[in-house]
């Protein structure tokens, strides 16, 4: 059969449903996936998107063909999937879903056990060169059998709540968002355990995304929640992107904020708890991460970005806590898993121990550490982005008293501002991240590098 291999990407397998990812293709990656682990267990969720449940029944009827034993968990968030296959002991595990995308894509997040990602560098290239090559071993002498499990919420929600004392929560007036995505199924049983006075915006599970795309990153998809959390006053706004994997905050005046800043005050809420602790946080991120752990004399680890590279660091250092811009947050006691709750709990719990909201937490990052944001820059090829991380290179090399390192794409750090640029994973395009001691300095350094780039 013909696939198309453009679908296996560098963290996940994604498409457009049915022209690009269809239920042939997914019953044989399913097959592929349990070929690749040689796994005789899995466990298979879904999100609310439309295309989900046949996507879902195509891939586990090709697991079961290959001959592993499949538990079906049905509609349930990501990381309820990563929590099954970790608690449950699978041998790996599937999650159907196209996490931020539009409603007319369809994907799949693949681990294997202890729900260790898959990732294009190990496995997922894998499965795509044997469903492409069509080189896929025989299906098995029988079948695998089928075992639904739809009891899996309440165990969830209980472990996620393990990460903070729910008596010291005081009641802040929160705004929530699910974006119509699977926020909507654990948020309600989550807050309702709690004493915050909540307003909750598009919990209605629906894969047409009636009222807004699930991708809070877009500031338009944000607009409901920044003007109900104005309008209220509220302490703080919550929202979650499709899958429920990843959370984003916005504070009393609606600013919408950035993953290092949510990074640094989530570090200062587990090195409060265990000082000295080792936090992972990755090579674009804001000086405010690693002063933050400095103070507390934690252990500040610096990492290449993505997330089989963050849960392999974290398990060789015994990392407390991992931290990406993009809002992938991971915890040591969550299986070294991401988790879109944990973060939200833990930034509630920081606030009411603090007696703080959101924005005057963040008050002396934002006086001291000036962030341009993601900037990217599409250039005509493959070579060319070379070519500029090359110039960039020399660029920093010859600026005084400056650092140069090849991590992750190139870094500048020099006395009163640091850059990252890289490189995608999938285009001809560069990312740049740039931090500064003023916003003056910020400006002109950032206008500097761009204008390199793009020249």
């Amino acid at each position: 059969m013909s696939v198309n291999t453009g679908i296996f990407k560098a963290y996940d397998i994604r498409g457009i449903y049915p022209g690009e990812l269809d239920e042939a293709t997914a019953r044989q990656i399913g097959r592929a996936f349990v070929a690749y682990l040689g796994a005789k267990r899995i466990a298979v969720g879904r999100d609310m998107r439309v295309s989900a449940p046949s996507i879902a029944g195509a891939f586990i009827a090709g697991a079961r063909e290959q001959g592993a034993d499949v538990v079906d968990y049905g509609m349930i968030a990501t990381d309820m999937l990563y929590f099954a296959v970790a608690r449950d002991g699978h041998q790996g595990g599937a999650m159907v879903t196209a996490s931020h995308n539009p409603k007319d894509y369809i994907g799949m997040k693949l681990v294997r056990a202890e729900a260790f990602p898959l990732s294009g560098e190990a496995g997922i290239s894998q499965i795509r060169d044997l469903v492409a090559g069509g080189s896929i071993p025989p299906a098995a002498a029988a079948p695998g059998s089928l075992t639904a499990h739809t009891a899996l919420l309440d165990d969830y929600v209980a472990h996620v709540l393990t990460f903070i004392d729910p008596a010291l929560i005081k009641p802040f007036s929160v705004v929530l968002d699910a974006g119509s995505g699977m926020g909507g199924l654990v948020a309600p049983k989550l807050f309702d355990k709690l004493p915050c006075r909540t307003t909750r915006l598009c919990f209605d599970i629906d894969g047409t995304f009636p009222n807004h795309e699930a991708n809070p990153l877009i500031e338009e998809n944000r607009r409901d929640l920044v003007a109900r959390v104005v309008a209220e006053r509220a302490d703080i706004g919550i929202a979650w992107d499709g899958d429920a994997d990843r959370c984003f905050f916005v504070d009393r005046d609606g600013a919408f904020i950035p993953g290092d800043f949510v990074t640094a005050l989530l570090a200062e809420a587990f090195l409060m708890k265990e000082r000295g602790a080792g936090i992972v946080y990755d090579v674009r991120a804001s000086y405010a991460v690693k002063d933050t752990i400095a103070k507390y004399d934690g252990r500040p680890l610096m990492n290449r970005v993505g997330h089989a590279f963050f849960k392999t660091r974290m398990r060789e250092e015994n990392a407390v806590f991992g931290g990406e811009v993009t809002g992938h947050y991971y915890f040591r006691d969550n299986f070294y898993a991401d988790n879109g709750f944990i973060p939200a709990l833990l930034m509630l719990e920081l606030m009411s121990i603090k007696g703080q909201a959101l924005h005057q937490l963040l008050e002396p990052l934002r006086a001291k550490y000036f962030l341009s944001g993601e900037i990217n820059t599409k250039v005509s090829s493959m070579a060319l982005v070379d070519e500029k991380l090359a110039g960039l290179e020399q660029m920093g090399n010859r600026v005084p008293g400056a650092r140069v390192y090849r991590m992750d794409g190139v870094s500048v750090e020099a006395p009163d501002w640091h850059c990252n640029v890289r490189a995608s994973n999938t285009e001809p395009l560069l990312r740049l991240n740039l931090e500064a001691t003023s916003q003056a300095v910020m400006e002109a350094r950032r206008d500097e590098v761009i204008g390199y780039i793009r020249g």
